[in-house]
């Protein structure tokens, strides 16, 4: 209980900076918007700079925060964060196995919506079919959300595109690089990929209990810190853009516009978010190659269909409706 008194003190103590913005906040001011004493407040400031805040004391004015650290921190992300509830519960971890493993099992004890899991690194990141994710600690972003659409089973393939549309757009807002989607999971830049989306579900036969999504962006790797067999593959922000991201700000507008995204989803349906898909997929037009579990489809890519099922034309002009698959434009 104690735990979870200080957990909202320090939430709080972090909305009211971020609302601040340079504004000096008093001691005083903030104890009693938090409910605790001055000395309370002094205690968690000093948490704050352990953490790697730079905070600025001035008597008779009181804090302001100056700098955020380098290495992401719960706290951090909160710092800035407008959103209802998407990140407003996070788990952070220093090294983890898998975020989505974290996430399995806190989705399994019914953990509000909207809660992440997020790592600095992990030792057994995954992709889809199981390929292996390379977590490096202090230079991605590898994280795991956690909805609960009230939506029928086989919309949920739906969430990935949404996602992938919520990374794009963060992308934009903070480089000056020009990301496309590659249906339906990955994140291009230059042909190289950038980030990864796992979509993972909790279900009965009849209704989803939760829908896992786990993110892996490589932001600050330089190629040198990949693989040998993956550099011609692989790309960073970094690499891409030519300056360190703040890896806090994307996670930050990740989360926000993939809950506008996916609020105007559960209003509106799968149509709006098809038409942003589609201004930024990479493939449509394009002569790509389908290896699904039975088959290889070969053919131009037409698009996705109004429940976001990929349609190839072959060289007979017969059309495929493709659900799963690795995809080779």
């Amino acid at each position: 209980m104690a735990n979870g008194v200080q957990s909202q003190i320090r939430k709080d103590l972090l909305d009211a900076f971020t609302n601040a913005g340079d504004t000096y906040l008093s001691g005083q001011y903030l104890a009693e918007l938090v409910g605790c004493s001055r000395t309370a407040i002094w205690k968690h400031i000093e948490e704050l700079r352990k953490e790697g805040f730079e905070l600025e004391a001035v008597r008779r004015k009181g804090y302001r925060i100056l700098k955020t650290p380098e290495k992401i921190t719960a706290d951090e992300i909160r710092l800035g964060l407008t959103t209802n509830f998407i990140g407003k519960d996070i788990h952070y971890e220093e090294s983890v196995e898998s975020t989505q493993r974290i996430a399995h099992r806190l989705a399994y004890e019914n953990v509000p919506e909207g809660t992440v899991v997020i790592a600095e690194e992990q030792l057994a990141g995954r992709g889809r079919m199981d390929r292996k994710w390379h977590s490096p600690k202090y230079t991605g972003i590898w994280m795991s959300i956690i909805l609960r659409p009230n939506i029928p089973l086989v919309k949920a393939p739906q969430l990935t595109l949404l996602a992938a549309v919520a990374i794009v757009q963060a992308i934009e807002e903070h480089t000056d690089v020009n990301p496309g989607i590659k249906w339906p999971n990955d994140i291009l830049i230059n042909g190289k990929k950038v980030t990864g989306i796992l979509t993972e579900l909790q279900a009965e036969a009849d209704r989803i209990n939760s829908i896992i999504i786990g993110i892996g962006m490589n932001v600050n790797q330089g190629i040198e810190d990949f693989p040998i067999d993956i550099q011609e593959l692989a790309t960073s922000l970094f690499i891409e853009n030519g300056k360190i991201c703040s890896r806090a700000d994307i996670i930050k507008a990740i989360f926000m516009n993939l809950e506008k995204l996916y609020l105007l989803y559960l209003d509106q349906g799968f149509l709006p978010i098809k038409l942003l898909w589609e201004s930024y997929a990479i493939s449509i037009g394009k002569s790509i190659k389908a290896r699904t579990l039975l088959d290889t489809i070969v053919g131009k890519a037409l698009g996705i269909t109004d429940e976001g099922v990929l349609k190839i034309e072959d060289e007979q002009g017969v059309i495929h409706h493709v659900y799963s698959a690795d995809i080779e434009i």
